[in-house]
């Protein structure tokens, strides 16, 4: 009769299996164990089995198997001092399955049990421990390129619609002085902020796209030294300082023309809130050797109305000083003959890789 006890564990596996997502992993390994330790006491009480009862030790080795079973999916899911009682509790009761048929006689027959328990249950908890590792790692990874993406749409944000909107700013103090005087030039300043406007918005509607996508696989290739020459016409254009753009000939590694870009981009966006006095910008880049060097100067004497100054603002020069040192480069930025500034950064070419993959 007490062989139908065998099965008790085996009926609560399925419903305790099936809450597991209310009560957790570590929760039904627990109930599981604990129930199989009540079966062998009450076997203890009501008469052990004989080691011929053929249902009850079929029955018992898939009761073992569903607390290893058990132990291995706590432990993958869980952590914590809680699953650590949870897998005590299972491997407890996992060693005392083979009492049920004899009884614990001395010394020598409680280390056989405690031999049997160890045998089964510390491959499964190292089992569900390497599962468990698998895991993290590969949320970590998950973790680490998202931020990544994340970090890679800031500098787009801020490097490209930070851009358009400095140049509606400045164009529309502008508009507003010559409103008065110059209605015809200030209708043609106003195009242009509109325009700007609407290169800001679809920068900013592809970013909302990339967000929105579950793969980063899509996005289209950054702007390199081709896109420079119209982002110096715009900016000289827009009332600010003339650019004189001077570039290098021959392919450049697609992450050198991306930096050299944002850098170029981003100096110009700072000279048009810092400097707005500047008449000239030169940006000069060349090959000298196995490296690109970029220099971005201002004069920064002309007389001419200054605006506020917006405060805050994106990743910066130190951001693409970080970018830089990533390639193998160097950049650094500040005074340079009397009130002019300069930046100055060196890319590497041929760590950067210019094979005919990148070529």
């Amino acid at each position: 009769m007490t062989q139908i006890l065998s099965g008790v564990v085996l009926v609560l596996a399925l419903p305790a299996w099936a809450a597991r997502g209310r009560y957790g992993a570590a929760a039904v390994t627990m109930a599981l164990g604990a129930a199989s330790a009540v079966v062998t006491i009450t076997v203890w009480l009501l008469g052990r089995w004989a080691e011929g009862e053929r249902w009850a030790g079929l029955l018992g080795f898939a009761e073992l198997a569903v607390l290893l079973l058990s132990t291995v999916l706590g432990l993958r899911a869980e952590d914590g001092p809680w699953c650590a009682a949870a897998v005590w509790t299972a491997s407890g009761a996992v060693a005392l399955w083979p009492s049920r048929f004899e009884v614990i006689g001395g010394p020598a027959d409680t280390l056989t049990l405690f031999g049997f328990g160890s045998m089964l249950s510390l491959p499964a908890v190292l089992i569900g421990r390497y599962l468990r590792s698998l895991d993290e790692a590969r949320n970590k990874a998950v973790a680490e390129a998202r931020r990544a993406q994340r970090l890679e749409l800031a500098h787009d944000l801020h490097d490209f619609v930070a851009h358009d909107v400095s140049g509606m700013v400045a164009q529309a103090q502008a508009g507003a002085y010559l409103a008065g005087i110059d209605p015809a030039r200030a209708a043609e300043m106003f195009q242009r902020i509109e325009q700007a406007g609407q290169r800001a918005l679809a920068s900013l509607d592809r970013t909302v796209q990339l967000l929105r996508g579950e793969e980063g696989g899509g996005r289209a290739a950054h702007p390199g030294l081709a896109e420079l020459a119209e982002v110096a016409e715009r900016f000289t254009a827009t009332g600010g300082a003339e650019v004189r753009l001077e570039l290098p000939e021959g392919p450049v590694p697609r992450e050198v023309e991306g930096t050299v870009h944002r850098i170029v981009v981003e100096s110009l966006t700072n000279i048009r809130r810092h400097a707005p006095a500047a008449r000239v910008v030169e940006v000069r880049a060349g090959r000298c050797g196995g490296r690109l060097e970029l220099t971005v100067t201002n004069d920064g004497r002309a007389p001419g109305q200054t605006g506020r100054p917006r405060r805050g603002g994106g990743s910066g020069l130190p951001g693409l000083a970080a970018r830089v040192e990533a390639l193998g480069g160097s950049l650094e930025a500040g005074p340079y003959e009397r009130e002019a500034w300069r930046v100055a950064a060196v890319l590497p070419l041929e760590e950067a890789g210019t094979g005919p993959a990148h070529a």
